[in-house]
């Protein structure tokens, strides 16, 4: 029998370097263009003498209100500059709540609760029982104590109860974090979509923490699974016109009174991937926070296709036919995320992307509109602007379908993978679920580029990119302290229940 025939390689290692050629050309063209100019007007400046320059420079005939009028202009148009660039966004610090062991709801449990809450549905508890095989969940998400009654309490109180123990277990662990005290927090953000209480959470923790009266805080509900980034956004904006200033930011979604006990199966969906979560994040804008911060930000871009009816629809709370409250999720949500995605992408990608990129993307653009509109569009290499990815944990049909549309390698989605089967959908927070996995890998090095991608009803998708200020250890607590070892795990498409 002959030996096998071996592929040759040559061909594809070959264009490989080829495109490397291309990318180093591309993006150091003005280098490479000025290096030699500078060259060669230094040997100019090393051929003449002495006395050849100092001809020069008394042939020039400059006088003393010259050589100030330029001077003043120089320092002019540099002052303008600098008090009209954008302030530095530190991240200095951010931490994650990690839920109790007493809030673990594996599999075996989460579907005897669903065969006794819904005894008379059999078909109910078959649905969520295949939604769960598939989600990419694991056995150790949580629930909020009030969701593991039979019939769940979802009271007001046992809604406040989870809100307190969350909000104030993560701020409780920033402050450790950071050293920040109470008092010195200029600014406060609380984002929770379905749980909008009065007084207002951001209220509840002015009250715990007894923050200053003159504190600007605010409180986002409303706004799905994309608002941790909005939050971003506005406190970006409000350390702009307010200097030497604290913001901290607090993402979260209280579980507790959302828990659908109906039949409707596009909203029983959530049941099966929502679980207990929380963040609090620390920004500045503090010179003196650079060498101590984390990240800092670099951009962050909101997308809105409310205006379309279908949009706006896709993630709707209403009530089902027998008045019970709950999310509907449309089948199109896919379709529309993409649609979102797109425009989002659109819009980041000449901020992000290498010239090399932005060129073959023009370039088969212009092929399409003049020779040949079959031409299969250019997807832009992502991969050349970030070298990590933080896609909101929201489903696994929602990091399958960025990672096939982004041609992201399995190890650019571990993280939305891994925070998914170890948390859960913990909406908002998820993004920071994330890092702080990259961050227990030993992975974020200093000066990586970091795209936090978010989806939210309306229909919203909005990014955030950082870039690592300092090369960031392992810590030593957090929400994987105790887990990291075993990840990443295999996911199988379907875990038979």
């Amino acid at each position: 029998m002959p030996p096998p025939v071996l592929p040759d390689f040559s061909s594809s290692v070959r264009l490989k370097y080829v495109k490397l050629g291309y990318q180093y050309l591309v993006n150091h063209f003005l280098t490479l263009t000025l290096v030699p100019v500078m060259l060669a007007v230094l040997v100019e400046v090393l051929r003449l003498g002495p006395s050849e320059l100092l001809s020069l420079w008394n042939s020039l005939n400059l006088d003393l209100i010259q050589i100030l009028c330029s001077s003043f202009v120089v320092i002019f148009v540099a002052t303008v500059y600098f008090m009209s660039k954008p302030r530095t966004i530190f991240l200095v610090d951010y931490a994650c709540y990690k839920p109790p062991i007493t809030c673990r709801v594996p599999f075996s449990t989460f579907m005897e609760h669903s065969r006794l809450i819904l005894k008379d549905k059999p078909k109910s508890v078959e649905f969520q029982m295949r939604i769960l095989e598939r989600s990419g969940l694991g056995e150790e998400t949580c629930l909020p104590p009030a969701i593991h009654y039979i019939p769940p309490t979802p009271t007001m109180e046992a809604a406040r109860g989870e809100a307190e123990l969350v909000i104030f277990t993560a701020m409780d662990s920033l402050f450790k974090k950071t050293g920040l005290k109470p008092k010195d927090i200029d600014i406060l953000i609380v984002n929770c979509s379905l749980f909008s209480p009065t007084p207002s959470l951001s209220a509840m923790v002015i009250n715990k923490y007894k923050l200053r009266s003159n504190i600007k805080s605010f409180n986002l509900s409303g706004m799905g699974c994309s608002a941790g980034l909005i939050s971003i956004d506005l406190a970006r904006d409000l350390l702009q016109v307010h200097p030497n200033s604290n913001a901290v930011v607090v993402s979260t979604e209280i579980i507790t009174p959302n828990y659908y006990q109906g039949n409707e199966r596009a909203m029983l969906l959530p049941n099966c991937l929502f679980r207990m979560g929380g963040a609090a994040i620390l920004l500045s804008n503090h010179w003196s926070d650079r060498r101590r911060a984390k990240y800092k930000l670099v951009h962050v871009v909101r997308t809105h296709k409310g205006a379309d009816d279908k949009a706006y629809r896709c993630v709707f709370e209403e009530e089902d036919k027998e008045g019970n409250v709950g999310i509907s999720l449309s089948k199109d949500l896919m379709a529309i995320a993409g649609e979102a995605l797109k425009s989002n992408i659109t819009t980041i990608g000449p901020l992000v992307l290498p010239a090399s990129e932005q060129l073959l993307f023009l370039l088969t653009l212009i092929g399409r509109k003049i020779f040949n509109p079959k031409w299969k569009p250019y997807i832009p290499d992502f991969k050349q602007a970030f070298e990590h990815f933080c896609i909101h944990a929201g489903g696994r049909a929602v990091i399958d379908e960025l990672q096939k549309n982004l041609q992201l390698s399995a190890e650019h989605v571990e993280a939305s993978r891994m925070t998914l089967h170890r948390f859960g959908n913990t909406s908002s927070s998820s993004l920071w679920y994330e890092m702080g996995y990259i961050e227990a890998k030993g992975r974020m090095n200093k000066g990586d580029r970091i795209w936090q991608i978010a989806f939210g009803s309306g229909f919203k998708c909005n990014s955030a990119v950082w870039k690592c200020n300092r090369t960031i250890k392992t810590p030593t607590d957090g929400p994987w302290a105790d887990c990291i070892d075993r990840y990443p795990v295999y996911i199988p498409e379907v875990v038979k229940l």
